[in-house]
């Protein structure tokens, strides 16, 4: 598994609630009990893959603001300009 280092602070009950997930699914130590927990309550809050039906919704509207707008590029001028004029 790739993962990344992070150096965390939580409080005792925090650590208490680790200590109990890692002893009650056997696992190593604290950060797989964290692992643990976020696989079981990550996806309430993030997907863990894009939904195809996602990927499918924003390549129409790539391709609808292309056909609308085509391949414009925008000087910084031209783009102050823009967002000047939208306030």
């Amino acid at each position: 598994m790739t993962g990344v280092t992070l150096n965390l602070k939580i409080d005792e009950y925090g650590n208490r609630v680790l200590g109990v997930i890692k002893a009650r699914y056997g696992l190593n130590d604290k950060s797989q009990a964290l692992n643990k927990l976020l696989d079981m309550y990550g996806e309430d809050f993030v997907d863990k893959q894009v939904k195809q039906e996602i990927v499918d919704a924003m390549n129409k509207s790539y391709d609808n603001h292309i056909k609308k707008y085509g391949f414009k590029s925008n000087n910084m001028q031209d783009l102050r300009k823009s967002i000047e004029s939208s306030d």
